[in-house]
């Protein structure tokens, strides 16, 4: 019985080590990341909430409120919302993969 017990809490360790070890995030903090987009859209949602469950800082600017906002988003050439600066590298639409890759 002990075997288990000790067996159980080495595997709780190891499954919970990024929030144990200080709760680093594998993602880098020195990304600069910038979300373009709008309040009505589902995947500028989706978008915000993956960068959150990842303890992603970011600015946004809603293209429809902000002068600012719209002018830096035309001239990235968008097209679509959202659109996300990360370190300089475009993402346009909502792509998990390539949003967490640019983000390593």
């Amino acid at each position: 019985m002990k075997k288990l017990l000790i067996l159980c809490v080495i595997f709780g360790i190891y499954h919970n080590w990024p929030i144990l070890s200080n709760g680093t995030s594998e993602y880098s903090e020195n990304n600069v990341v910038i979300l373009y987009a709008t309040d009505w859209c589902g995947y500028c949602k989706k978008t915000r909430e993956l960068l959150k469950d990842n303890n992603i800082q970011y600015t946004e600017f809603d293209i429809e409120k902000s002068e600012e906002g719209r002018r830096r988003y035309d001239e990235l050439g968008g097209n679509g919302i959202p659109l996300l600066n990360i370190n300089g590298s475009i993402v346009n639409g909502y792509s998990k993969s390539q949003i967490l890759k640019l983000l390593k």
